[in-house]
């Protein structure tokens, strides 16, 4: 395989990339990686992300559109939990390349469902090995990568440290390597096909899931409900909408504690995206089973 070289004379190439896997496994810090910067919440916690969102990295002829997916799992009685499943597996046919994403030594049930529907997307597939970091024993690497090559047939097997930023330069150069030929299909310097709004909703829920215990953050969604620049500040209004009382009051805290720290975490990051000032003003509603409800999880934005 020839190394990329940008700024070689050669055809425009363009191509979508699918990054899919089971929850946890580190596909939202390793978009954030091959993009250079931070696009996708993360979190300690399973079932982060929970939108199918573009990143898009173009270097001169070239561009690669990633696609961040929820983490594909066992699905619950849930309907948000068979929506998030949906939008990962639906988008294996749409795409040009799939980046399977798994732990070092550590294979699930959940895995053996990624790649069933990995296995039938008719486009190259690369494995990639994560968390090599945490590996005790390196010898143990090449030994699990075989038998991780007995599964399916994997173009390539790559292990890297997304959180390390170990590794991932080669696995660029790897998908930038093998993506068709075909015109860009968006401006060269936008970064998402995401609005503002959606990804400070996405930066709230994040403080809130890094914050929060075990129950709260699968519980929880933001609405934007005002996005409005005034005298050189943008007016954020922002709705967290919960599914009990109870809920509620952790979320806002003892005299509204916790919710001032999420707004002030929020508001940082937040700057930072918008490059202004922002005025964030948050609240805390209680929608009762918005979670297993298909026309609350629509009108929340979940279509």
């Amino acid at each position: 395989m020839s190394e990329f070289r940008p700024g070689a004379k050669e055809e425009h190439r363009c191509g979508y990339v699918a990054i899919v896997g089971r929850p946890n496994v580190g596909k939202s810090t390793l978009l954030n990686h091959l993009l250079g910067r931070k696009l996708s919440i993360t979190s300690r916690k399973p079932q982060t992300t929970r939108h199918t969102l573009l990143g898009l990295h173009t270097v001169d002829h070239v561009q690669a559109i990633f696609v961040d997916t929820p983490g594909i799992h066992i699905p619950n009685e849930r309907e948000i939990n068979r929506y998030m499943v949906r939008s990962a597996t639906s988008i294996l046919f749409d795409v040009d390349l799939v980046i399977m994403m798994i732990e070092e030594q550590r294979w699930t049930e959940e895995d053996d469902i990624v790649l069933r529907h990995v296995r039938e997307t008719p486009v190259d597939v690369i494995c990639v090995i994560n968390k090599i970091d945490q590996m005790s024993d390196k010898a143990v690497l090449l030994p699990y990568m075989k038998e991780i090559s007995d599964k399916a047939d994997f173009k390539e097997i790559v292990p890297l440290s997304a959180l390390k930023n170990d590794g991932v330069e080669n696995l660029r150069n790897m998908i930038l390597d093998r993506l068709p030929a075909g015109p860009h299909l968006f401006p060269s310097d936008q970064i998402t096909d995401k609005s503002e709004r959606f990804l400070v909703g996405e930066i709230i829920r994040e403080k809130i899931m890094r914050r929060m215990g075990d129950e709260i953050p699968h519980r929880q969604t933001v609405v934007i409900e005002s996005f409005e620049l005034k005298s050189s500040i943008v007016h954020i209004s922002a709705v967290i909408y919960v599914e009990r009382e109870g809920q509620k009051a952790i979320v806002i805290g003892k005299k509204g504690a916790q919710l001032k720290i999420v707004g002030q975490d929020a508001r940082k990051d937040i700057e930072l995206l918008l490059d202004q000032k922002v005025m964030l003003r948050l609240w805390v509603k209680v929608k009762t089973g918005w979670t297993n409800s298909i026309h609350t999880l629509k009108h929340l934005g979940y279509d």
